[in-house]
């Protein structure tokens, strides 16, 4: 019978490769808890070739916030002043104007 093939998160990833760079356990005892030695020797080399790349890119998440706040207030401030500008547009017409 066939196994099904395992898809590991990032952070698995991260975890185990962190481990076995430590060297607080072997590499065979990793891969006994975790799946192949192979695959853990591959995983810490890919992180020790990306480990820069964590300081280099800052926080694209935290920069991707930031620059989704700044357009949300760009949009308010805009429908902010077209709701000033519509209203007082109705008053000069002898509609009842939108502020209270």
């Amino acid at each position: 019978m066939k196994r099904t093939r395992r898809n590991h998160s990032a952070k698995f990833k991260a975890r185990i490769a962190l481990e076995a760079l430590k060297g607080d356990a072997t590499l065979a005892t990793l891969a006994s808890r975790h799946g192949h030695a192979t695959q853990i020797a591959t995983w810490r080399k890919q992180l020790l070739e990306h480990v820069g790349e964590v300081f280099e890119n800052g926080n694209p998440a935290a920069e991707d916030a930031e620059r989704r706040i700044r357009d949300l207030q760009a949009k308010v401030g805009e429908l902010t002043m077209e709701r000033d500008f519509l209203s007082g547009a109705l008053g000069r017409f002898g509609l009842p104007s939108a502020k209270r």
